[in-house]
């Protein structure tokens, strides 16, 4: 069974196949299997499992794909007509790692519903895509916390806007390298063919190198390190403050940027915490450091399924919130699809609208 997101809907079994004992091995290469790995039986989805999950991945990508492409396109505009700001320039990166994240979901969902049919290749290709954009999409959520901190709370001091841009372009390019450093366990997926139980293909981690409960401890510790931990404290250490700032402020503007920072917050830890919180509880009992059985194993299998998907959700989730709750943006995407001209005096509001709501160019 996958252990991760990069394969969000599988139901293999929890037995580890490889010899995780420590001691020293004869020339022939006997493995010994331990029992308590080897009692539960594989269990595939029923229809309803099947039919339930197969629409929310449809939802997934219906809604996050043409959300986070027009997004780009409305940003895209305005890039060529010189009006970008660094809450521009962070959106626009996340909506590439949300959309190339929800490219992926029909391929999860052919392999849910027939077993992974495309071979190692693209089982290796398509889970590298997947991994480092779950990355890059947090880590971008924490740089528009960060970026909106820094119009807010220090509106009246530090660089000029070019040198801000310039320097936001510099961590979009930082966080696409780490993105990519850190999804490089995702080469360890393999295709495995179909078993007599489960009678599918699987695509899915196969640790070959050392101890495959210490690769994948280490791997999902960093997983809620950098892509969760770190991420959240950030967002609320910055938007805390923010909101302390706020609350000392008057106007109309205030109480929609509140309005939105906590929908922001909100949805990040509803679509996430779950999927971590039921991964972390995998892990102590895959390392046994709790009492389980087989039928809570096939719970928590489960519940790793359903908040996956949750999880997925927020690709989705994030256009609609960074972007579509903006006025500006609505106008400037209606201004696109009509193929208007932009609405008059945006040139002119754009610092306003960046200090008083936070929003930056497509509030």
């Amino acid at each position: 069974m996958s252990e991760s997101i990069i394969v969000p809907f599988d139901f293999g079994d929890y037995a580890d196949v490889l010899n995780d004992s420590h001691g020293p091995r004869s020339n022939a290469s006997v493995f010994e299997l331990d029992p308590d790995t080897l009692v539960c039986e594989a269990s595939p989805p029923g229809r309803a499992a099947v039919a339930t999950l197969s629409a929310l991945l449809a939802a997934i990508f219906f809604l996050a794909v043409p959300g986070n492409l027009l997004v780009a396109l409305v940003i895209a505009r305005r890039r060529r007509r010189h009006w970008l700001t660094t809450s521009d320039v962070y959106l626009f990166h996340l909506t590439l790692a949300d959309g190339l994240m929800a490219l992926t979901v029909p391929f999860w969902a052919t392999a849910l519903t027939h077993g992974w049919i495309f071979g190692d290749g693209p089982c290796k290709a398509l889970s590298l895509i997947f991994e480092a954009n779950f990355y890059t999409s947090v880590l971008f959520l924490a740089c528009i916390s960060v970026d909106r901190y820094l119009l807010i709370v220090r509106a009246g001091g530090g660089d000029g806007p070019q040198r801000r841009r310039r320097c936001s372009r510099l961590a979009c390019a930082g966080v696409w390298a780490l993105g990519a450093a850190l999804a490089l366990p995702a080469l360890f997926n393999e295709a495995a063919p179909a078993d007599g139980d489960s009678g599918r293909a699987t695509c899915a981690e196969s640790f070959d190198v050392g101890s495959a409960r210490a690769w994948r401890v280490a791997t999902r510790a960093l997983r809620h390190l950098v892509g969760f931990l770190l991420p959240l404290a950030v967002m609320l250490a910055c938007y805390g403050v923010t909101v302390a700032r706020l609350l000392r402020t008057r106007g109309f503007h205030k109480q929609r940027a509140m309005r939105v920072i906590t929908a922001v917050v909100a949805a990040f830890l509803l679509c996430w915490t779950p999927y971590h919180l039921v991964l972390m509880a995998d892990t102590l009992m895959r390392a046994r450091l709790v009492d389980f059985d087989c039928a809570a194993r096939r719970s928590l299998s489960a519940a790793l399924v359903l908040s996956n998907g949750l999880a997925l959700l927020h690709s989705g989730v994030n256009p609609l919130l960074y972007a579509f709750v903006g006025e500006k943006f609505r106008r400037n995407a209606r201004a696109l699809l009509c193929r208007e001209r932009p609405p008059p005096g945006s040139r002119a509001s754009r610092s306003t609208s960046q200090t008083s709501d936070g929003q930056g160019a497509v509030a």
